[in-house]
């Protein structure tokens, strides 16, 4: 072998180095030198510093804006038992289904109905009996069923038979169902259980067929919008002006974070959406809203009270939590159910006077 030019001969022996085999087995080349990086325009520099700063300005921004509300969050939730953020979610789902349903398809708002009562008749059984009552929950819910789709299809005196017949069956099967237990319960007991099967089906069912009934009407589905409207508007009031100013508890051996100043906030929102609603949509004289406004607040507010009394006589704070930041779907009804039959005579009496 002939020597390298300026050197000896390299040993046969010796090892090829790592960049040396790989250039000889694929016949790389040399690495070339990188070229020059061109400069930076200065504009350009510029331009992303700045980009970079209100990027991270707005990052900052946002953190704190969360933060905050965060901890105002809690403090609503700290005071009133709810996540304000999950029931604002919630309620806007629930009220886009409703609103939609009246508006395009009336038998959607009759299955959204019959669904809200059995979960209401079965939640409230439920609860009744983890307080020691003797419930009957598979008659309870085929009859509360049966109810709520008869009041669709039915006159309104039949559906009055749906309801003697629906109480009587669950009192007499809740009694022949004693009976045959034979377990020793006290009469006062037996009695309080056949009163109780009576009551949950008149509550419940019977509350939601009404509603169903004025749905049939002409325009019901309006005044079932209408009605609702002013139960939201009377709770979010109520809500509202409480958390801001509430001091003056109104009932506190009943409920005792509902305040005076609350009643007035809701007294206030339930006038304005009533008159509001009896001008724009029920087609009245301007004067009837005050009326609704002031019917729908009372039934409102009573079953409201109402309900928070059942649910300290049962030791409970709701009556499930199938819905979170709002509790049961009870408890989301208990302003509803009551003010169903005070919209449904609202109807009647104030229908003649409708401008057309």
């Amino acid at each position: 072998m002939t020597d390298l030019p300026g050197g000896d001969a390299p040993d046969e022996d010796a090892p090829l180095l790592p960049e040396r085999r790989v250039r000889r087995r694929r016949g790389a080349t040399a690495p070339t030198a990188p070229g020059p990086v061109p400069p930076t325009d200065p504009t350009t520099a510029a331009f992303q510093a700045h980009v970079r700063s209100a990027r991270s300005e707005l990052e900052n921004q946002v953190a704190h804006a969360r933060a905050e509300f965060d901890q105002a969050n809690e403090r609503i939730k700290e005071r009133t038992g709810r996540d304000l953020i999950v029931a604002i979610g919630i309620g806007l789902a629930i009220g886009a289904t409703v609103v939609v349903s009246l508006i395009f398809w009336k038998w959607i708002f009759v299955v959204f109905a019959l669904g809200a009562a059995v979960l209401g008749v079965f939640e409230f059984g439920r609860a009744l009996q983890g307080s020691g009552r003797r419930v009957d929950l598979v008659p309870q819910v085929v009859l509360g069923s049966v109810l709520v789709v008869s009041a669709w299809f039915l006159q309104m005196w039949l559906l009055w038979v749906v309801v003697f017949a629906a109480v009587a069956v669950t009192v007499v099967w809740r009694l022949v169902a004693q009976m045959v237990a034979r377990d020793g319960r006290r009469y006062g007991d037996v009695l309080d259980d056949a009163l109780v099967a009576g009551f949950l089906q008149l509550y419940v069912p019977f509350m939601a067929a009404l509603c169903v009934v004025l749905l049939r009407q002409e325009r019901g589905e309006f005044w079932v919008l209408a009605f609702l409207i002013v139960v939201v508007a009377a709770d979010t009031g109520a809500y509202a002006t409480g958390l801001m100013i509430g001091r003056h508890p109104m009932a506190p051996r009943i409920s005792p974070k509902k305040t005076w100043e609350g009643f007035a906030g809701a007294a206030a929102a339930s006038l304005i959406a009533g008159v509001l609603l009896a001008w724009l949509l029920l087609q009245l004289p301007v004067w009837t809203g005050l009326i609704l406004g002031v019917i729908i607040l009372g039934t409102a507010t009573v079953g409201d009270l109402g309900e928070s009394m059942i649910k300290r006589d049962l030791g409970i704070k709701d009556m499930s939590s199938w819905l979170p930041g709002h509790g049961g779907v009870l408890d989301r009804l208990d302003s509803i159910l009551l003010s169903a039959p005070a919209a449904l005579a609202l109807y009647y009496l104030l229908t003649p006077l409708v401008t057309r």
